[in-house]
């Protein structure tokens, strides 16, 4: 792993007498995409806000870019780019003066907002009301706010929730560029698939903890369970699925009874997704 970026000591956060963040250890290096996964209530967002210096925590500590994000917030939160699921854009103002009047804000000099909204798709667009945008233009407009000053660490909260694929396609590209760039992205989502796409490594958050944290191929290996899916056509004109585990000591033989019999329609592998392995870890689906 690159220099960490971020590194959470013990860190913790209470509501009360609700422990919605229990005691959790991680890092995240510099241009690394980590996936933090879990259902909606899991602690997901309140370990952003206390990691982008919303929230002081409870208990423990958090360093980001080196700094203590307790006691530094004002000095760090400048390098920081950060969009929630909510949108908090001015409505009754366009895209581009969106931006520029957050890039006043910053302080930027020569400040090219054409150049953010042709990245993100919405060129073309950019003298309307936010308000006539629909979901997925807006959250685009969100990505491009959060990308004014070129943070170090970018905070995504559910980037694509609900969205049409061609504006979740668009803001993969962009993650990916920002990764690419040096830029550490913490993403938030309880995506399985999405996670698995663009995150170098996925940390699962189950009621305030962390229950695994790796490479989405590593979990696989270690928790899933590979099979071939064979499609048969039985001797009345109907069919049936016979799954094959492609690591038992019987495979070889299974597989090759399966074809002699010529009545295969069609074969494919399959592999635990990271929601199966959620489930399996946890003992709840996303939703649960």
């Amino acid at each position: 792993m690159n220099k960490a970026t971020i590194s959470a000591r013990d860190l913790t956060y209470r509501y009360g007498d609700l422990t919605a963040v229990d005691h959790i250890n991680f890092e995240v290096g510099e241009g690394e995409v980590l996936g933090f996964l879990g259902p909606n209530g899991a602690g997901k967002t309140t370990t952003v806000r206390m990691l982008t210096g919303q929230l002081r925590p409870t208990e423990g500590s958090a360093l980001v870019l080196d700094e203590d994000i307790s006691t530094s917030a004002k000095q760090v939160q400048q390098y920081l780019g950060v969009s929630f699921e909510t949108t908090n854009l001015y409505e009754d103002m366009s895209a581009l003066e969106n931006l520029e009047l957050f890039a006043r804000l910053f302080h930027l000099r020569n400040f090219n907002a054409m150049e953010l909204l042709e990245k993100v798709g919405l060129s073309g667009r950019e003298k309307e009301r936010v308000s006539n945008y629909s979901k997925g233009m807006k959250q685009r407009l969100m990505l491009a706010r959060a990308l004014i000053n070129h943070p170090r660490i970018l905070f995504l909260d559910e980037p694509t929730d609900g969205l049409d694929p061609v504006s979740s396609q668009t803001i993969h590209a962009i993650i990916n560029d920002a990764s690419a760039g040096g830029t550490t992205v913490f993403l938030t989502t309880h995506d399985m698939v999405e996670a698995d796409k663009l995150s170098h490594r996925v940390a699962f958050i189950n009621k305030g903890q962390i229950a695994a944290m790796d490479r989405p191929a590593v979990l696989k290996q270690h928790y899933g369970k590979r099979t071939l899916k064979i499609e048969v056509q039985d001797g009345q004109g109907g069919t049936h699925t016979q799954s094959i585990p492609l690591d038992g000591s019987e495979t070889a033989k299974q597989v090759e009874q399966a074809f002699a019999s010529g009545s295969v329609l069609t074969a494919h592998t399959e592999e635990a997704t990271l929601e199966d392995i959620f489930i399996q870890i946890t003992g709840r689906g996303l939703l649960g």
